[in-house]
């Protein structure tokens, strides 16, 4: 399996012009890869990202994920497509407030078909890997910050995703909650062979990547590996 970026590019229509916020960006990662994408505020990170989690249209380009072109599909399926093999980890954790822990991570599982006794045992499995099975019951404002994003992380993956995609999602965290999200992330994603896109303005995240670059106005240019 495989993400397939070509020749992507992303215009908004200003009152002075067209605006281009991506330009001829190309990118392949297959199961089991991960990126770290760097770069200034207003460089592209997150249209980048909105795009390749397919909650925005790019104005030409292909993207591909296992193959299938989700921009092809009629609305209601590329929802479908998008809950089932997209899982997303934001910077604020965008958890329902009236929610369990335990709930909030079964959300994306409640328009699906499934055997609901092995999908919860999934999501109390997953909330073991991320150090919560004692707070299933609590809601998020009993939970800290790094609580949250661990919530959140389990969320992304409870339906296996093949993409994960986290945008600065250690950005509102101290140094020392950051690094545990950060490699908590990293272990679940080898864990579950997904592909793994993160934006982020640390250095010291982007460094704990295999795979690193940069968005410069707009292009997405090479790094180098973890040395």
């Amino acid at each position: 399996m495989s993400l397939q970026v070509q020749g992507l590019c992303k215009e908004y229509s200003t009152r002075s012009g067209s605006l281009s916020v991506l330009r001829n960006v190309n990118l392949e990662l297959h199961r089991g890869e991960a990126l770290a994408v760097m770069g200034p505020s207003g460089s592209g990170k997150s249209t980048l990202l909105h795009l390749l989690g397919t909650l925005d249209t790019p104005t030409s380009g292909s993207i591909r994920l296992d193959g299938k072109d989700p921009f092809r599909l009629p609305e209601r399926d590329l929802a479908d497509f998008r809950n089932r093999y997209i899982g997303f980890v934001f910077q604020d954790h965008h958890l329902l407030p009236q929610c369990s822990v335990l709930e909030n991570v079964l959300i994306p599982t409640l328009v699906g078909k499934g055997n609901r006794t092995e999908i919860e045992r999934w999501a109390k499995q997953l909330l073991g890997h991320v150090g919560l099975s004692a707070r299933l019951e609590h809601r998020p404002a009993e939970l800290s910050g790094g609580e949250r994003q661990r919530v959140a992380v389990a969320r992304a993956l409870i339906q296996h995703p093949v993409l994960l995609l986290a945008d600065e999602p250690t950005g509102n965290l101290d140094r020392h909650t950051a690094l545990a999200v950060s490699q908590l992330l990293l272990d679940l994603h080898r864990q579950e062979q997904t592909i793994l896109v993160v934006v982020t303005h640390s250095m010291e995240l982007a460094r704990s990547f295999p795979r690193q670059a940069e968005m410069v106005d707009g292009t997405l240019e090479a790094g180098g590996g973890r040395s």
